[in-house]
Parts: structure tokens; sequence; C-alpha cells
């Protein structure tokens, strides 16, 4: 088993004692301590976190386990479900969002995963930031909310196609030059989120001919 706590989040594998992986214990702890960082520090008077996740055997269960941590602390929780980074980082600016939690390992094989975690302009958070929310979760400074001030939860499977929607508004894309262009793509999205945003961009982007793998 293996835990690794670091200013870019915290990963692990899945399983173990308490502080030797990413256990559901650890993720709560960590996930609280981050909610009373954002709530301490955030200049938003949002009371939303947005939370994604990559499509690993153990997301759902470690995204279940955030949100339930994030309600406990009292936030009103959008899930966007199975979404790629760049998305979740987007739907954190679009929903005026205080913060972001990222669910993924990404490249490390399927017994890892991991919380990474976004400010308020749905950006990795700063060197100062990732010690201070260790530092929280060390001696366990956060407090629960009381019965009357539970956060909500949300699912909202609407941002692939905002996602989407918001690459093809930008100036310098040209649809007619890509299709004009002929392109023929081959993309692997190694049986994760990429497969499904990815393919339906790339089609509405013009592009003529896409050989997909793993998608």
């Amino acid at each position: 088993m293996t835990l690794i706590k670091s200013i870019s989040g915290i990963r692990g594998t899945i399983g173990g004692r308490t502080g030797e992986g990413l256990n559901p214990l650890d993720i709560v702890k960590f996930t609280s301590a981050y909610a009373a960082y954002i709530r301490k520090t955030c200049q938003s008077k949002s009371n939303k976190i947005v939370v994604g996740r990559d499509a690993r055997i153990s997301g759902e269960m470690v995204r279940n386990v955030v949100a339930g941590a994030l309600m406990g602390m009292g936030w009103d929780v959008t899930d966007i479900d199975l979404a790629s980074t760049p998305t979740t980082e987007l739907a954190v600016t679009m929903e005026g969002a205080s913060g972001g939690m990222i669910l993924t390992a990404s490249h490390n094989p399927k017994q890892w995963n991991a919380l990474k975690l976004l400010n308020e302009h749905g950006e990795f958070l700063d060197d100062a930031a990732g010690k201070e929310i260790l530092r929280i979760a060390e001696t366990e400074e956060f407090v629960y909310a009381d019965t009357d001030n539970l956060g909500s939860y949300r699912k909202d499977l609407t941002y692939h196609k905002k996602h989407i929607d918001n690459v093809l508004a930008l100036d310098l894309v040209d649809t007619n030059a890509i299709k004009n262009a002929g392109f023929r793509v081959a993309i692997d999205c190694v049986n994760s989120v990429g497969g499904i945003i990815l393919p339906e961009l790339l089609e509405r982007l013009g592009v003529g001919y896409v050989e997909k793998l793993y998608c």
C-alpha cells in the first residue's frame, strides 16, 4: 500500500490500513482539510465545490466519500461525474464555484487514485496552499456542519457539451478550415474519460475520419 502526500494533491493505492493507502478514512480527512481551507481563504461567496472523476474502478467509491465529506463540511457539491481534468477546471469557473476536486491518478495503474485540488479559478493550488491543507489534515483542524447547515448534492452531466461548445467558440478555431483539410485522426483514449469527449469534439470540429482505440 502507498500513500503520497504532496502539495499537488493526495495520491495512493486503494485499500490497506489508515495512513498506508488511500482508504475511505484518509479520503475523508484530506477532503475535510481542503474544505476547511477553502472556507477560510476563498474570496468567492459561492458555496459550491465541483467534483469530477476519471474512469477508474475505484472512482465511484472515492467520489461518494468525497461528496459526503464535502457535504458534511457544509459545501454544496456539483458532481459532473466522468470528466477530463480540463473539463473539471472549466466547470469550476462556469459554476462560479469556490473550488474543485479532480479524482484521478493520471498515468498510474488501476489500483491508484488521487485527490487533486483546485481553487476558485479552476487552477491547481500553489505551494503554500498545499502545505497548509496538509497541516490542517495532520492536526485535524476542521469542524463539521450541524444538521441545519449540511451541504447539498447535485449531479450535472452537461459539461462535456459545454466544454466542446467553449472550444468551438474560440476565435482561433476555424471548423471550415479543419473540414477542408481532410484530416484522418487516430485516437487512443485508454478506456477513460477522453473516450467520452474527444470523439465528439473531433466530429464537431469537422475531422472527416476518426479511428477510435479504447474509447
